[in-house]
């Protein structure tokens, strides 16, 4: 997630999520579970990034944060707001959702109770706006071993292998990006595999090369066939 001022934007959803807090250096806020041991599906931990410019329009990638009772919503909105969230009007009309956005204006949801998000933590899902959903599930079911649940016209929704954490949902959405995202998601090959390999196998299935300034970084900057950035890390 890119913030003007990492630290604020990390604290915020550090409370909202009820996770700890760190930094791996200048500019970048680690939010993760207490005790959280990596590649752990259960969770998909939160890296804010500081960035120099500024949000424009609304973010084509958001979290959908999950409740267990009305009661439960209506605390979570109630706290949320207590922290610095702010409603959001992104033409959602009467829902029974709630629309906020954090303190840099990133907007996320706090779903009403939905038996399917019961298991998956604070988080139920990270939502992708797109245009076509069967075309980004063909691409996402083979980027990532993670398993394809529903596709149709309108959605394609993916969930870890192991039936744990947060979902991932691409959702069929007017208007095509034209920004780069503020929130993308970062890749890690397994332990012991070969990052310049899973580039490679990410590029054959259809992901292109994106140059935002990184130099001679670590990691591999790509996007989907939406022109989603995200990011190949190395492993560990």
């Amino acid at each position: 997630m890119n913030a003007k001022d990492d630290s604020v934007v990390g604290r915020f959803w550090a409370e909202a999520l009820g996770w700890g807090l760190s930094s791996e250096g200048p500019g970048v806020t680690n939010v993760e579970p207490e005790g959280f041991v990596y590649p752990d599906p259960v969770a998909v931990c939160v890296d804010v990034l500081a960035v120099p410019e500024p949000k424009t329009g609304k973010n084509r990638v958001h979290l959908d944060l999950a409740t267990t009772s009305a009661a439960h919503q209506a605390e979570l909105v109630a706290r949320l707001k207590g922290l610095g969230a702010t409603p959001a009007d992104v033409g959602q009309g009467e829902v029974p959702w709630t629309v906020l956005a954090d303190p840099e204006g990133n907007e996320f949801c706090v779903l009403e109770p939905r038996p399917i998000y019961r298991d998956t933590g604070p988080i139920a899902v990270v939502v992708v706006d797109c245009v076509a959903p069967r075309a980004m599930a063909a691409f996402w079911d083979e980027a990532m071993d993670w398993t394809l649940h529903e596709v149709t016209d309108d959605h394609a929704v993916l969930r870890s292998a192991k039936g744990v954490g947060p979902y991932l949902e691409f959702l069929r959405t007017p208007g095509v990006k034209t920004v780069k995202n503020r929130i993308h998601l970062d890749l890690r090959p397994y332990a012991g595999d070969d990052q310049a390999a899973e580039v490679a196998r990410l590029r054959a299935l259809g992901a292109t090369d994106v140059d935002l300034g990184q130099g001679d970084a670590p990691w591999t900057i790509l996007a989907d066939p939406e022109g989603n950035e995200f990011c190949v890390l190395t492993p560990r």
